[in-house]
């Protein structure tokens, strides 16, 4: 064989060298010459028969990270790699379009490597509800064998949750268990959740939208799970173009913000930002009632907001607020910020210059406030945050209901309260703040990451 020439599949599984050397040449220059995008990658071997499916939300470094010498010692690559003869690819508009095009085609090929995937019944699966009048989605890992129309499996359960987050944002679907019946008037008093108060959800639950409206939603989801986003696009801007020419603008602007909203997936960010998470260690109702009887509130709480402040290396200051609703975590209502007006460490002023940042803007927008804001830390964090409220107006009669949790003890502080109130360690309503406390601890930390490496690397 000539010095030059691209080593066959069998070589390279033999081959008494090392390294990079047992990889076969003309895949892993294929492989540099893919863009910068996401997309799906198909690995073949010497007699063209597809291998192995995957995604990418850029191809060009997940390919060619296939080419190292960490990924010939890697278990899960180790016996795939030295069979790779050849790449093809499928570039991809966005991250949400290469996740859903993967799933297809790992369906219709069974690539041979794909195979756990294509056997284990515990892959996720998105599934829709065919016999409803107002068809829900759902995040499933045992999917029913009627009454449901399936995609999947999946290889992430992570980027499924953020791909179902990112696709209600456009159709507004429901992820609700309720048993709707648009027949049944009573429907109309129903309070739908907050999903509907954020245009997240077309509230069918309150008969909002007609049966026939939703379910023309839910045809167009379908045709963005089957790849035919385009063909969708061209339809919706013609059906729009007609409404608005017979002078329904109601629809005709529904259809143009989901237009311009389906047209921009790619520029939803990643996906694992988006992500909701797939188990709750415990029953959220339990978890709210819980605080609603421990704290002698009106009403049960359905919002809860959590504070926290991470520093980096000392100097910058950072801080990151999560959002829980009925008793989850909402990713989308996920907020970061830089510290702006305080000079060094200085815990109890960044709490201040955040809950004062935050609910300013409520304010002026007309937002909900947080039936629970939650703050990390003591009595003097909580002082700072009541100081902070009162210099904006805000009193004990039109403020949030405000409370610190302090680590070493898991003490609750209330405002005006001298003492702690100490908590059931097994109660549900202090699982559910401890859920709260973490989760702000682990967004502020992976923010003051993110800005560590880009201080470090230039990123």
């Amino acid at each position: 064989m000539p010095q030059d020439a691209p080593a066959s599949p069998e070589d390279a599984a033999t081959s008494p060298q090392s390294g990079l050397s047992q990889y076969p040449t003309e895949p892993r220059e294929k492989a540099k010459q893919l863009p910068d995008a996401p997309g799906v990658y198909l690995m073949k071997d010497a007699a063209g028969v597809v291998i192995y499916i995957g995604k990418a939300v850029n191809l060009k470094n997940r390919v060619g990270s296939y080419f190292s010498k960490q990924a010939l010692e890697d278990r899960r690559t180790a016996d795939l790699v030295p069979q790779i003869a050849d790449i093809d690819f499928i570039q991809t508009e966005s991250e949400v379009d290469a996740i859903l095009m993967e799933a297809r085609l790992i369906k219709d090929i069974q690539p041979r490597f794909n195979s756990d995937l294509k056997d284990d019944k515990t892959f996720p699966y998105l599934q829709i509800t065919t016999n409803e009048d107002f068809p829900r989605i759902e995040f499933t890992r045992e999917p029913k064998a009627k009454g449901v129309k399936l995609y999947g499996p999946f290889t992430s359960a992570g980027k499924l949750r953020g791909v179902i987050n990112v696709l209600q944002k456009v159709f507004k679907f429901r992820t609700c268990s309720l048993d709707i019946d648009e027949d049944d008037a009573r429907w109309r008093w129903f309070r739908p959740c907050l999903l509907a108060s954020i245009n997240q959800c077309t509230a069918p639950c309150n008969l909002r939208i007609t049966k026939e409206e939703y379910r023309n939603d839910i045809k167009r989801l379908r045709m963005v799970l089957d790849g035919k986003k385009d063909r969708l696009l061209k339809e919706m801007t013609k059906e729009m173009e007609e409404a608005s020419k017979e002078l329904r603008f109601e629809k005709a602007a529904r259809l143009r913000d989901q237009v311009a909203a389906l047209a921009a997936l790619d520029l939803r960010g990643d996906l694992d930002e988006n992500a909701q998470p797939e188990v709750f260690y415990q029953d959220p109702k339990k978890g709210l009632a819980g605080l609603k009887q421990v704290f002698k509130l009106d009403e049960t709480p359905r919002i809860i907001e959590g504070v926290d402040i991470a520093h980096l290396q000392g100097g910058e200051t950072v801080a990151s607020l999560v959002q829980f609703i009925d008793g989850l975590p909402f990713k989308p209502g996920y907020k970061r910020y830089r510290i702006k007006g305080v000079d060094g460490v200085d815990d109890f002023a960044s709490m201040r210059e955040v809950v004062s940042r935050r609910l300013r803007r409520l304010q002026n927008e007309d937002g909900q406030f947080p039936d629970i804001l939650l703050i990390d830390g003591g009595k003097g964090q909580l002082s700072s945050v009541i100081a902070a409220m009162e210099a904006i107006g805000l009193d004990e009669t039109n403020r949030p209901f405000t409370i610190s949790l302090a680590k070493r003890e898991e003490e609750v502080f209330l405002p005006g309260e001298s003492e702690p109130k100490r908590l059931s360690r097994h109660s549900y309503g202090l699982r559910l703040l401890q859920y709260v406390r973490d989760e702000s601890h682990r967004f502020a930390q992976h923010y003051h990451h993110l800005l560590r490496r880009k201080s470090t690397f230039g990123e």
